[in-house]
């Protein structure tokens, strides 16, 4: 959902999260991974809701915006994700597919040299780790074996998400 604006509890955590996003974005897009030889792309920082949360429509000059109310989720039920921006809804997609699972990138990985989107977000992502509260190096592997690299945000970490946050399986890309 675009446009969103979160109220209560998260709004400042949230904004903050999403501010150094950004500021890593316009230091490190365009530069190139040393790893695989491509250039970094914009990660996106998200969130993730379980179950259903009254959202409120407001219109501000024209523009249309949905109002989260926060303090009604439960802290067990929210938790944020970093992936390449054109893959938020694959993500979220890909944790709504059954057989889908999480797993952590070893720090060998050859997924980290593969010359391409992948290779390139799934290092991308451990970069990002020491400037916040962030966890790179994790994949959703889909009953295709086609996989999706992200990372964890690590100040909003809901207990029924922990199996995204920190995956008990590690991915071997020859499988």
């Amino acid at each position: 959902m675009r446009n969103v604006v979160w109220d209560g509890q998260y709004a400042g955590t949230i904004i903050q999260n999403h501010n150094q996003i950004v500021q890593l974005n316009n230091q490190f897009v365009g530069q190139i991974d040393p790893i695989n030889n491509q250039q970094y792309v914009p990660l996106q920082d998200f969130y993730v809701i379980k179950g259903q949360v009254p959202v409120e429509q407001v219109t501000i000059n024209g523009q249309t915006y949905y109002v989260i109310e926060a303090n009604n989720i439960n802290p067990a039920d929210i938790a944020g994700f970093y992936t390449y921006q054109g893959w938020v809804s694959d993500f979220v997609a890909a944790m709504n597919t059954p057989g889908t699972y999480a797993a952590g990138l070893p720090g060998n990985s050859p997924v980290f040299q593969w010359e391409n989107l992948t290779g390139t977000v799934a290092y991308q992502t451990v970069v990002y780790q020491p400037y916040g509260p962030f966890d790179g190096g994790l994949v959703l592997v889909l009953p295709n074996k086609t996989i999706i690299p992200y990372g964890a945000i690590d100040n909003i970490a809901g207990v029924s998400l922990n199996s995204y946050g920190m995956p008990n399986h590690s991915y071997n890309s020859s499988i």
